[in-house]
């Protein structure tokens, strides 16, 4: 069952584009991953999702529901992480928890206080007292408090410290197995393949792919490094390898499709110092795919 889905949702700004034409699916119970630079237009999709602003063209729906004609009802049941925070900058934590919980039918307090204990928030400073990451700890624990069935996640931990950061990774490993649905908008590539499903990414407003972790895994792609004894047989590198074919540091990096025995024949060829040849991260994935795609 999809619980979102857009439909050739389109949004400018005067004659700026901002996004154009996205279609997707999210199912429920899964986490995806919306990728992409700043600026592609993931928080644009995110905001049209959410209600705060209004598509152009086309149209958004949570829960089967309509994003701009219900979404009061819909973000009653959604909780959303927002890249940058900012609350009442005179009131305290606490009191912003107690005023965000009070939007809510019901609110488990107890589960309110295990997250500020577990993200170790101090409840009694004041807003403008916190630092960048304690705001955005307080943005997760205000997004969770009344057990959402779907969390809307953008750029979730910018501004944590890597423990931070790894502590809210558990939390949605946690939350997924429960049955969360999350939507999980990022541009770190290593915390979307660790966490997600599938993912789609956006370039310049278009969606420009969309992907299984699992078939990425699959795919008979390789990526290969060589140092070469004789830097002469660059050259060689390029006529068997293709134009793909990059220098890093002391070192030839290029991506290899097809017959693994192939590769290896060819590479018997080289005179070598050292070889590597791994499978590919969701980052060589996305460095390799985006830049080939034009708009």
């Amino acid at each position: 069952m999809a619980l979102i889905e857009t439909h050739d949702l389109t949004k400018y700004y005067g004659r700026h584009r901002a996004v154009e034409n996205v279609n997707f699916e999210v199912n429920e119970g899964e986490t995806f991953g919306f990728i992409g630079p700043n600026g592609a237009g993931k928080t644009t999709t995110i905001r049209i999702l959410l209600g705060l602003i209004f598509p152009t063209s086309g149209q958004a729906k949570i829960f089967g529901k309509d994003c701009v004609r219900d979404g009061p009802q819909i973000r009653k049941l959604v909780g959303y992480v927002p890249s940058e925070v900012n609350y009442y900058a005179n009131a305290t934590v606490e009191e912003l928890l107690g005023y965000f919980a009070s939007f809510y039918k019901s609110v488990d307090k107890t589960y309110m206080k295990e997250l500020c204990a577990r993200f170790e928030i101090d409840t009694k400073k004041k807003f403008r007292e916190l630092s960048t990451g304690n705001k955005k700890k307080v943005a997760v624990v205000q997004a969770l408090l009344h057990r959402p069935k779907l969390l809307i996640c953008d750029e979730p931990t910018i501004g944590l410290d890597p423990i931070m950061q790894n502590k809210l990774l558990e939390l949605l490993e946690e939350l997924k197995a429960q049955g969360v649905t999350i939507f999980f908008s990022s541009h770190i590539l290593n915390e979307v393949q660790r966490l997600c499903d599938r993912f789609v990414m956006i370039k310049e407003g278009k969606i420009i792919k969309i992907e299984s972790i699992e078939a990425l895994r699959n795919k008979n792609y390789k990526m290969v490094r060589l140092q070469l004894k004789d830097r002469n047989q660059l050259k060689r590198v390029v006529e068997k390898f293709g134009p793909n074919v990059k220098t890093k540091d002391s070192a030839i990096v290029f991506e290899f499709f097809g017959n693994i025995d192939q590769l290896m024949k060819e590479l018997s060829s080289l005179s070598l110092e050292n070889v590597w040849i791994e499978d590919p991260s969701l980052e060589d994935f996305f460095m390799t795919f985006y830049s080939e795609v034009r708009s």
